[in-house]
């Protein structure tokens, strides 16, 4: 579990496998001091389990399905990624409940700056749209941000210049995907009030 506060921004050093099974050495000296060999960590978003940590690196490996659901297939030695240790008891809530598993990938839009902060538009499938609500919760590469509004098939969100600067939604351009996991609680409502709606229901 986690809470969508990045602790770090860290960077890829190494990536190796195929299209179904890629292995990732994160460079990231706080986040490596924090884990232990199979500890979960989430990277942009996505849990992940520690198989290697030595020298303020850490290694992970991502299958099919990670990739298939992800942009995780699409990092390369050198990008920068959000990462998240797992809460532990008596952590602050300063998010929301973050799985670590994502639902799906949407595309920005659009970035307009907003005084000192900016607002982003992302671009979703209906599939997950429908889980999203003005000022409900959702988690976009792995940070926990609250909606602004909807329309037209897609979201905005604002953020606040601590966001821009310490991950790497700062830095995302029109085009680019980015990873969503919409909140579990809305999931967890439509299955009760409306059974048979999602699969496995």
């Amino acid at each position: 579990m986690f809470t969508g506060i990045i602790r770090e921004r860290g960077r890829v050093a190494h990536v190796d496998g195929t299209d179904e099974h890629r292995r990732l050495r994160i460079e990231a000296p706080a986040t490596a001091s924090e884990l232990a060999i199979g500890d979960s960590v989430s990277v942009e978003g996505c849990c992940l389990t520690a198989t290697e940590v030595e020298d303020g690196q850490f290694a992970v490996t991502a299958v099919s399905e990670s990739i298939r659901r992800t942009t995780l297939g699409r990092l390369s030695e050198g990008d920068e990624v959000n990462l998240e240790p797992a809460a532990r008891a008596g952590d602050p809530l300063g998010g929301h409940y973050v799985q670590g598993h994502v639902d799906g990938v949407g595309h920005v839009e659009s970035v307009e700056p907003q005084e000192e902060g900016a607002t982003m538009r992302i671009s979703t499938p209906p599939e997950l749209l429908r889980y999203c609500v003005e000022k409900g919760s959702i988690a976009v590469g792995g940070v926990s941000l609250t909606i602004a509004a909807l329309r037209n098939g897609a979201f905005e969100v604002a953020l606040v210049p601590h966001t821009l600067e310490q991950t790497t939604l700062g830095r995302a351009q029109p085009g680019e995907a980015l990873n969503l996991e919409v909140d579990i609680l809305a999931k967890y409502v439509e299955k009760l009030v409306r059974p048979g709606t999602i699969p496995g229901a």
